[in-house]
């Protein structure tokens, strides 16, 4: 485990604990956000992605703020809000860990990708390379379709 693990992992559960302490809100917050997020990734030009995030961002702001003005009623709402948290901050954290750049090597069998590139500064290079959770999310590159587009839609683009 890195430092950049533990960054990655305190962000989940801060990401957590705000969903909790939202509520039923925090539960939608967190479950329209991955939607928003896989929705803005399926599309292609950047500039009607970053419209579309801010519209539907602030359009699920509005109504989730009034459809769920008190927040925590009950207490299992605080788990609902917590399991919104952990669904968005697990998107999040994922983005995070896989977002760093590629490198290609040309090989005999064609070109390959190489993640991390070793052309970032040596401090952050070795810890995402060693990072636990980027080696268990590695299979994501070559995995489903809708999980590439939701936390590396650049990549999934490309394919």
């Amino acid at each position: 485990m890195t430092w950049f693990d533990a960054l990655l992992v305190t962000l989940w559960a801060v990401m957590t604990a705000l969903g909790a302490r939202r509520g039923l809100a925090g539960l939608a917050w967190g479950l329209l956000g991955v939607t928003i997020c896989f929705l803005v990734g399926a599309l292609g030009s950047p500039l009607i992605s970053a419209v579309a995030a801010t519209v539907l961002g602030l359009g699920s702001a509005v109504v989730i703020s009034r459809l769920l003005p008190h927040p925590a009623v009950e207490p299992w709402h605080l788990l609902a809000g917590g399991v919104g948290g952990l669904a968005l901050g697990g998107v999040l954290i994922a983005t995070v860990a896989l977002g760093f750049p590629l490198d290609l090597r040309v090989t005999p069998t064609g070109p390959t990708g190489v993640y991390p590139s070793v052309n970032m500064p040596p401090a952050l290079y070795v810890a995402v390379r060693d990072s636990a959770i980027q080696n268990g999310l590695r299979g994501v590159w070559g995995g489903n379709l809708a999980l590439r587009t939701l936390l590396v839609p650049d990549q999934a683009r490309r394919q």
